[in-house]
């Protein structure tokens, strides 16, 4: 990338960061977007301004031989983001990418390998994360953003913030949920920082969210794999 094309697309850029944070994405979804106009000015020097639907057909071809479906379509909505609000240009190919429709049911963990999950965790306050987790029934991100102020011991509820959709929602209260959430209260006010409860607490700023979420994968991922392994 010679010097005039990498300036141009450096300010191409900055403009198109702009207009993610101006439409009000997720934070996810900045990124992805970003990313794929980081990849795709790499593939061409950065002149991406007028490319050619040959020339995405060969780009997106290739992108499909070394990525997943899911990385493919969100390059391709980051680009045509950049098309749509940067350059004001309409999308020069239409119907370029169509992805097989799957709908697969989740793995759902029953009550005795959560209970072995949480026996073979070593560090207190991941077995309580994982004890609330299964018991309340929250994803991963909406354990992680659990904080002491969400726990509504009284009431038997917690308030689940950012959940799917990006809307926040509280837990039914019921007698088999008071105590998880008696637990989750308790751990919180000896493990945690005043405002939070999950391991994510000690983890610090957000900057360093990712790895706690790495590390809590890590410590329900190795007893699943040891038990995954024949004996002998």
């Amino acid at each position: 990338m010679n010097t005039e094309s990498s300036t141009h697309f450096d300010r191409q850029y900055q403009r198109h960061l702009k207009h993610l944070k101006l439409k009000g994405l997720q934070p996810k979804t900045i990124e992805a977007y970003a990313r794929a106009i980081r990849r795709i000015g790499k593939r061409f020097d950065g002149r991406i301004d007028h490319l050619s639907e040959p020339q995405l057909v060969d780009y997106f071809t290739e992108l499909m031989a070394s990525h997943s479906w899911s990385a493919v379509k969100l390059d391709l909505y980051g680009l045509k983001f950049y098309y749509e609000h940067v350059l004001r240009q309409p999308w020069v190919a239409p119907g370029l990418i169509k992805p097989p429709r799957v709908q697969r049911l989740p793995d759902i963990v029953t009550v005795e390998e959560a209970r072995r999950i949480i026996a073979a965790t070593r560090v207190r306050s991941y077995q309580v994360f994982f004890f609330t987790l299964y018991s309340l029934g929250l994803r991963l991100g909406e354990g992680l953003r659990l904080e002491v102020g969400d726990i509504d011991a009284a009431r038997g509820r917690v308030h689940v913030r950012d959940a799917k959709g990006n809307k926040d929602r509280r837990t039914a209260s019921s007698p088999c949920r008071r105590r998880p959430i008696n637990t989750c209260a308790a751990s919180g006010r000896c493990i945690a920082t005043p405002s939070c409860y999950s391991p994510i607490a000690m983890a610090g700023a957000k900057a360093r969210q990712r790895r706690a979420r790495r590390s809590i994968v890590a410590a329900c991922s190795a007893p699943c794999t040891k038990w995954s392994k024949p004996a002998g």
